[in-house]
């Protein structure tokens, strides 16, 4: 079965996850696809489980005679709680003409070339859209067709020579915890790829180093008619917190390297408000000083107001990968080799964000990431140009293929 088809059936199912539940899972409705899959991979004739917190891991033998290093590819079912995943009705745009796509004529939603410059790139091909009221939900079931076809590929052709590969498909990646309880040692895997990137060709072994940080900010509630030298408005507190962060440290204001403290969502009476932040930076110094500039912020206000005015934590949530896969750069060239000899000149980028494979780097599974063919994630304007879903599907191919010839 192509890439395609199994996206068409997987983005069916609402997995959006939920960055505030206590449960894992954060949401029951992911077990439902991960659920399928396990059965899917098990009717291949896979060892296939699901475990208690909602990972399928399936390991396909190898069938070489030689001793070969074991691989792992990982995918997330979930998908991003910044827009519905609900109800998801895909339409094809065959022969992509280069003009603006109506996706929503009620609503008046387009994709629109000039805003999304990569449609300039797909002039020809056919593209998978939204009809503008959700995501896709490409990120990442167009990384979960890619494997589950190359599974089906091998075993369709139990001639070709191939490693053994573990399958791990995971919940919860959206939300930052995505291998909070995976166990490596079902893996059984040397090293692995994600597969959760963006065009065809694209790999990355770099990321942003993150952290999470919640501002609460406690006030003093007065009757506004007599407040005067009394009421400390938390809600202005929240106000004047922001502002004594770098003004341009903000997503809008950056790309590439730069880092970036994003607002994500902010809750509060005059009594009580909370902040909540994502911190985002590639490089380690700097990353630690967008820390302390949250710190310096929290202490001016407690000086200004009163102890315990503004309450702080920062919580980690994962660092830059490329330092550990420095040491095991030969999966990375293995990578830009198939991407080559693919017929593409390999995109190079640092993931403005993070994966899977950047929490795995450390656990001790060296884990780059691979392009799928979708693009604008997280939001109604989601595609995939199904021609690259196919392409990186070839790609991760001959990336198997690398690991017989070693």
């Amino acid at each position: 079965m192509k890439p395609l088809q199994h996206l068409l059936d997987y983005v069916a199912y609402d997995t959006q996850s939920d960055h505030h539940s206590k449960s894992y899972p954060s949401t029951a409705k992911q077990l439902v696809l991960l659920d399928k899959l396990a059965g899917d991979l098990r009717a291949l004739g896979i060892d296939a489980t699901r475990d208690e917190f909602g990972y399928v891991v399936g390991i396909l033998p190898s069938n070489s005679k030689r001793k070969l290093p074991r691989i792992a590819l990982v995918a997330h079912v979930d998908t991003s709680p910044d827009a519905s995943g609900a109800n998801i009705k895909p339409r094809l745009v065959k022969q992509y003409d280069g003009n603006t796509v109506l996706l929503n004529e009620e609503k008046g939603i387009r994709l629109d070339p000039t805003v999304f410059p990569s449609l300039k790139r797909h002039v020809g091909k056919t593209l998978l859209v939204t009809d503008g009221t959700t995501l896709l939900g490409a990120d990442d079931k167009a990384g979960v067709a890619i494997v589950m076809s190359l599974i089906e590929y091998f075993v369709e052709h139990p001639e070709i020579e191939r490693p053994q590969i573990s399958v791990v498909f995971t919940p919860d990646e959206e939300v930052g915890h995505g291998t909070d309880h995976l166990d490596l040692a079902k893996v059984h895997a040397d090293y692995g790829y994600t597969l959760d990137g963006s065009s065809a060709g694209e790999i990355a072994f770099e990321n942003f180093n993150a952290a999470s940080a919640v501002v609460k900010l406690n006030g003093k509630s007065v009757h506004p008619g007599s407040a005067k030298q009394k009421m400390v408005n938390s809600v202005r507190l929240a106000f004047e917190f922001d502002q004594l962060l770098p003004a341009f440290d903000r997503p809008e204001h950056t790309q590439g390297y730069e880092g970036f403290n994003h607002a994500t969502r902010i809750e509060g009476i005059v009594e009580a408000t909370k902040l909540e932040y994502i911190i985002r930076n590639h490089d380690k110094t700097l990353f630690a000083k967008q820390k302390r500039d949250f710190e310096i912020a929290a202490a001016y206000l407690n000086q200004k107001y009163g102890d315990k005015t503004c309450e702080l934590t920062i919580t980690d949530s994962y660092f830059n990968m490329r330092e550990i896969l420095e040491q095991n750069f030969s999966i990375v060239e293995d990578a830009l080799a198939a991407i080559r000899e693919s017929g593409l000149e390999p995109i190079v980028e640092p993931i403005r964000g993070g994966t899977d494979g950047a929490r795995l780097t450390y656990m001790g599974l060296p884990c780059p990431n691979l392009g799928t063919g979708g693009y604008n994630f997280h939001g109604p304007y989601e595609y995939v140009c199904v021609e690259e879903l196919d392409l990186s599907l070839e790609i991760l191919k001959r990336v198997i293929a690398k690991a017989v010839q070693k």
